[in-house]
């Protein structure tokens, strides 16, 4: 097995989990929505819907079909619209 290098986060690209979290909260946002209230339409606490935004979880694909939902997207839309915004991404660790 190789031998495992530390990158500094500004000379890779975002994990997956990352640009999701991200593509979810800019989606929130705009749409002027808190997150409160998106976590409970979802049925997720609002810390959980909080720590997927900011990239600190991986959320299961049920889970974010359900925030996708509460955003009135599908699953696909917003993985079309985090590849399109988020250039590469690292979808293995």
């Amino acid at each position: 097995m190789g031998e495992l290098r530390a990158f500094k986060r500004s000379d890779v690209e975002p994990l997956w989990r990352e640009a999701v979290g991200e593509t979810l909260r800019r989606r929130r946002l705009d749409e002027g929505q808190r997150l409160a209230d998106v976590a409970k339409r979802a049925g997720v606490s609002p810390q959980y819907l909080s720590e997927i935004e900011r990239g600190r979880k991986d959320a299961s694909s049920e889970v974010l079909a359900a925030v996708a939902g509460a955003l009135d997207l599908t699953v696909r839309e917003l993985a079309t619209i985090t590849v399109a915004g988020a250039g590469p991404v690292c979808l293995a660790a």
